[in-house]
């Protein structure tokens, strides 16, 4: 946890943009894996993480703006409950950590509630993704649970996500934190690709790395040389020589706070002509994006700069013909990037996705694409001071999707289909950094971790 002055400075600034009403922060709980006591290991929802710090099932939190009262809901451990657990700090301790003078017992918060309803004040609350709080919220609000997220606080959400969205000197020192654990992570990955060795293995050491430093994994590790697969959380391929293996992981560290990676492996230590040519021409494209990132751009424009980028490189390698510009406008870009070219990063890997992108990455100025790939950005609208985004170009050949277009000669004017056929079973390439954001540029994240070709074949299977 921060000192206790951080939460209560962020609640201040909440109660100062809510102006009235009452402000509902419901805490997640266990959640069972197969039965009651056998849980997924325990993480506490990030929007109460950052305005109370408590990493503890069984606790709410309900702030009277215009009382300017707040108060912490939740019960002690019972002498059962301590058999189990061992002892623990009391709802009054936990709440001293976090600046909330008043705390009481969970079966107070109905009440409170109810009270709130009765002099028809508003309840603000943000949208949920656990079924056990829209169950709490039926039992609390008499909504229905289909309805419950059509009920949530538009005004709390852009109020969070504004502040959220800029991190502070305290938080940029966590997200370093991870990233100094996520390069430990690759460094171990990249040393581990070799023909013969399970992909299971790599991904296994570098969880097990993210749980000795007191964290976890930011997400499930993508560890594949299935790379074309963008969202790959399968581990039992064994690896052979000449493959590329994709290695998309990073570490929350011990405050929540994520780091999220991705290098491309040649299995053998050594990449081919034609993966130096894929990797290059993606390593070009990152670059010319973390040149052009900087306070006031469309995040929206660096994506297209990427397609651009990428669409010349690969028409230098008679993969796409015709005008860059005009391939990327039409969506012919698509057959090779189908996805954004980044999010941004904070306590949740896809920092406040939960919130709703129309919030965090969207914004009156620029609105979501229904175009192929493009359709996927996270993040569109113009970056600020602060904000810590993930920048990630990247190249698959999916084979579905070649035949697919192939045989509806889609954009057969800038697609060489024969060409493409010559890469199936290539898999994909992808490298990314995380950076801040700077009023005249960006600065990358973490120590470095290998990158160029030469690095990263002087490390494989070493």
């Amino acid at each position: 946890m921060f000192p206790s002055e951080v939460y209560v400075e962020r609640r201040k600034r909440l109660k100062q943009q809510i102006g009235s009403g009452m402000i509902l922060f419901l805490g997640n709980d266990e959640s069972p894996m197969n039965y009651r006591d056998n849980g997924y290991h325990y993480r506490q929802d990030s929007s109460f993480l950052y305005y109370f710090g408590l990493d503890f099932p069984g606790l709410a939190a309900l702030i009277d703006v215009d009382a300017d009262e707040e108060t912490l809901f939740g019960d002690d451990y019972t002498i059962d409950q301590i058999v189990w657990m061992g002892p623990q700090p009391t709802i009054r301790e936990r709440g001293e950590t976090c600046g909330v003078a008043n705390t009481v017992p969970a079966k107070q918060l109905g009440n409170a509630l109810q009270n709130a309803l009765h002099q028809e004040r508003r309840i603000h609350f943000l949208p949920q993704y656990r079924a056990e709080n829209l169950l709490r919220l039926e039992a609390l609000l008499g909504l229905h649970p289909r309805r419950i997220n059509d009920y949530v606080s538009e005004s709390l959400i852009m109020a969070v996500a504004a502040q959220r969205s800029v991190k502070s000197d305290l938080e940029l020192a966590e997200i370093e934190h991870a990233l100094e654990i996520t390069r430990e992570m690759h460094v171990t990955a990249m040393q581990m690709t070799r023909p013969g060795v399970y992909e299971r293995e790599v991904a296994g050491r570098m969880e097990g790395i993210a749980l000795a430093h007191g964290g976890r994994v930011a997400y499930p590790v993508i560890f594949s040389v299935r790379g074309e697969t963008l969202h790959n959380h399968f581990h039992g391929n064994q690896m052979q020589q000449g493959e590329l293996a994709l290695n998309d992981s990073g570490a929350e560290n011990p405050n929540f706070y994520c780091g999220d990676i991705t290098r491309t492996i040649p299995v053998g230590g050594t990449f081919s002509p034609r993966q130096r040519e894929i990797y290059l021409a993606v390593y070009a494209a990152l670059e010319k994006c973390l040149q052009a990132v900087k306070s006031g751009v469309k995040f929206r424009d660096i994506y297209l700069l990427a397609c651009r980028s990428l669409f010349d490189d690969l028409k230098a390698l008679g993969l796409m013909k015709g005008d860059a510009a005009e391939g990327v406008a039409a969506g012919a870009h698509g057959i090779f990037f189908q996805c954004g070219v980044g999010h941004m990063i904070g306590m949740d890997v896809h920092d406040m996705e939960g919130l709703g992108e129309q919030y965090v990455g969207y914004d009156d100025t620029v609105q979501r694409s229904s175009q192929f790939g493009m359709c996927y950005l996270r993040l569109a609208k113009a970056l600020q001071p602060g904000y810590v985004v993930a920048v990630e170009p990247g190249v698959y050949f999916i084979p579905q999707l070649i035949d697919r277009w192939r045989a509806e000669r889609k954009f057969a004017e800038f697609i060489n289909y024969d060409k493409f056929e010559t890469y199936k079973g290539f898999g994909g390439v992808r490298i990314e950094d995380n950076v801040v954001v700077t009023e005249s540029g960006c600065r990358i994240l973490g120590p470095a971790i290998p990158k160029t070709l030469d690095e990263v074949e002087a490390l494989a299977g070493t």
